[in-house]
């Protein structure tokens, strides 16, 4: 005679302590959960309305500039500094945490054209219209009074934009010519010229740092090597660049800013094509920005509104605006990946939240279980056609909407007339050309 005996094993079900958790058995089987996909697509559906509900991402407006906000630097060793310089040749030193400036330089007679943090974090290095090339330290001094330049480099001609090495003692100016200077000296190492036209930015790649890019007024992206002291190669584009970005985790990958209302991300091995083309703004980019992961980039425009778009993207993902904010000249990315900084013409920085709908502060492990499950969710049903609604609207202003509807018109208009000519010609006598290759004039080694 065979029994059969039930044998549990108390530490199944059994607390050690009244502080543990109670265990419920569950049974994982999908055929005792027929309304399991039902039930998490609600959940997706429910986490999304909510994230646009909650989405409230201006933080603060930091005002005291005389005049529009022209560039701004972050501090590489303090997350809480940012440093800012002005039309009126103003720079002021902010603290993020307080919101308010701790130190105010006149630095320059006129605009100031560029502004760039020393690796170290100690000091920071200005050009303004007054052809010079000033060198301050970070800390103020401990008396009251004018401030004074470690040190000032007066040039021939008027420097538009500066860089620095993020490893060593050297910094690049553009204007007339791309200059590598050394800190210690009074004259450039070398000069770098393609062309004739003024450049209006230069870059140091973060990763191969002897990589710079620059942009010039003549429709030109120009990439220089510093050990070989002359231009590798230049892309041709259709409409002037006004600046580029490194992306700071893949060495080779940049983005540029276009006054044709685009951005185009560029493979530096390869660029007869752009990787992808980004095509949300309605009026000129003016500047753009990298988050210290790379896989997103925020960029400012002459519409009066920032977008964040991610890498691999031809949409913005975020709109921000304001009814105050007007033309937006520069923008940031913070260093811990959490805020956006943008400084615009009516004299004011503000400081948005890069995810909208973040909760700032501490997280208690309910609520953070709770927010990595929602995003889960919405990941895994991003495609469904209402999810996808909801995530994608954005309230725009009205001139922005207009616009928008007005380009959407003409694209549409040119479109359907390639099409025509295409069916009424000979074949291959009008041959199809991409988005992405109908922008590139040329490419020069």
């Amino acid at each position: 005679m065979r029994v059969k005996v039930l044998s549990r094993n108390p530490d199944d079900y059994i607390r050690e302590t009244k502080q543990d958790l109670q265990r419920v058995p569950r049974n994982y089987d999908p055929a005792l959960h027929p309304f399991e996909v039902p039930r998490e697509y609600m959940r997706a559906l429910n986490a999304t309305k909510l994230e646009r509900v909650f989405a409230k991402p201006f933080l603060a407006s930091l005002d005291g500039h005389r005049d529009g906000v022209n560039c701004m630097a972050k501090d590489p060793q303090s997350l809480s500094t940012v440093l800012s310089g002005a039309c009126d040749g103003e720079v002021k030193i902010w603290n993020l945490t307080k919101r308010e400036c701790i130190r105010t330089l006149q630095a320059h007679e006129g605009f100031v054209r560029g502004i760039c943090t020393r690796f170290c974090g100690t000091s920071f290095f200005t050009v303004g219209d007054d052809k010079t090339v000033k060198h301050w330290k970070i800390d103020g001094p401990g008396y009251a009074g004018e401030e004074e330049p470690l040190h000032t480099i007066l040039g021939k001609t008027v420097y538009t934009g500066i860089d620095h090495h993020w490893k060593e003692a050297v910094f690049a100016t553009c204007g007339h010519q791309v200059d590598i200077w050394d800190e210690q000296r009074t004259s450039p190492i070398c000069s770098l010229t393609w062309g004739v036209d003024s450049i209006s930015s230069v870059k140091f790649n973060p990763i191969e740092t002897y990589l710079l890019g620059s942009c010039a007024s003549d429709r030109n992206i120009v990439l220089y090597d510093m050990r070989q002291s002359t231009p590798l190669k230049k892309v041709i584009l259709d409409m002037r660049t006004n600046t580029l970005c490194w992306n700071p985790m893949e060495a080779f990958i940049f983005t540029s800013a276009s006054e044709d209302h685009n951005l185009y991300t560029f493979d530096m091995r390869f660029l007869e094509s752009p990787v992808m083309v980004h095509i949300n703004h309605v009026s000129a980019v003016l500047d753009v920005d990298f988050s210290p992961t790379g896989k997103e980039f925020v960029c400012a425009s002459f519409d009066k509104s920032i977008r964040i778009f991610p890498v691999d993207k031809g949409r913005s993902r975020e709109v921000y605006h304001t009814k105050r904010m007007q033309h937006v000249i520069t923008v940031k990315w913070t260093s811990d990946n959490k805020y956006i900084l943008c400084g615009s013409d009516e004299m004011n920085i503000r400081l948005w939240k890069a995810n909208a709908s973040e909760k700032l502060g501490v997280l208690v492990p309910r609520e953070r279980a709770a927010m990595n499950y929602n995003q889960k969710l919405k990941e895994k049903f991003q495609h469904h056609p209402q999810i996808k609604r909801i995530a994608r609207h954005h309230h725009l202003p009205k001139a922005i909407y207009s616009q928008a509807k007005e380009l959407r018109i003409m694209r549409e208009a040119r479109w359907w007339k390639e099409l025509n000519r295409r069916k009424h010609s000979k074949p291959g006598s009008s041959p199809f050309v991409s988005e992405k290759k109908k922008h590139i004039v040329a490419v020069v080694k």
